[in-house]
């Protein structure tokens, strides 16, 4: 995931949505790859040894500054692993994300003895580990894209609730304070602002209808 991080120019994040081991170090690895621009996976793998793409397909998006790709590709990974260290502790990876040369990792440990054992090792290992939150949850979340959220997103959602929701993400809209309202993203989309607001409705209520299921 790094050297692909460094392969590409505009990259905007990498995610690790599912690995199997094979041997001698050989990984199946599936990702997801969002860049501000197109690319080309063959190219981009062409200056990492060891690597090979086995398949690829792109995600549609509403955006055209956006693609976003899913990869499978044979990978030679040097011990450790990011995600080596995370089972070796019997932990669930419940993601593994790659963006601004960090990773971000969400897991489930069934104690917090269990998460201070990973954490160590993570430290020891790669050199630096910081806690960003901790939750207690009866219910553990299902292991490195289980559902394949995005692609279920997209399929779900029109190109116009998608290109809404990318415009309102990418200027603010959902930040706190908000960095954009309604009227600029009109604006900027061209539509009027009923319109703005009738789609971001409708496509948050999808959304939700995806989680907790629809309405009787």
């Amino acid at each position: 995931m790094a050297k692909i991080h460094r392969e590409m120019d505009d990259i905007r994040s990498i995610e690790l949505d599912n690995a199997f081991y094979v041997e001698d170090g050989t990984w199946i690895e599936s990702l997801t790859v969002a860049s501000n621009t197109g690319f080309d996976p063959e190219t981009v793998l062409e200056g990492i040894s060891g690597t090979s793409v086995f398949y690829s397909s792109e995600i549609p998006t509403a955006s055209d500054d956006l693609e976003i790709r899913r990869l499978t590709i044979l990978a030679t990974e040097s011990y450790p692993f990011i995600l080596g260290l995370v089972l070796r502790q019997e932990a669930i990876p419940n993601r593994i994300v790659l963006q601004n040369d960090v990773f971000e990792i969400v897991t489930t440990t069934r104690d917090w003895d269990q998460f201070r054992s990973m954490a160590d090792e993570v430290q020891e290992t790669l050199g630096e580990f910081e806690l960003l939150s901790v939750t207690q949850n009866e219910n553990p979340g299902e292991p490195l894209d289980s559902g394949r959220l995005t692609e279920v997103l997209v399929s779900k959602l029109t190109d116009e609730q998608l290109a809404v929701l990318e415009t309102a993400y990418n200027y603010g809209y959902f930040d706190i304070p908000r960095e954009a309202s309604a009227t600029d993203l009109a604006d900027e989309l061209d539509i009027a602002q009923s319109t703005v607001s009738e789609r971001l409705r409708t496509a948050e209520r999808t959304l939700l209808e995806l989680i907790y299921g629809p309405q009787e």
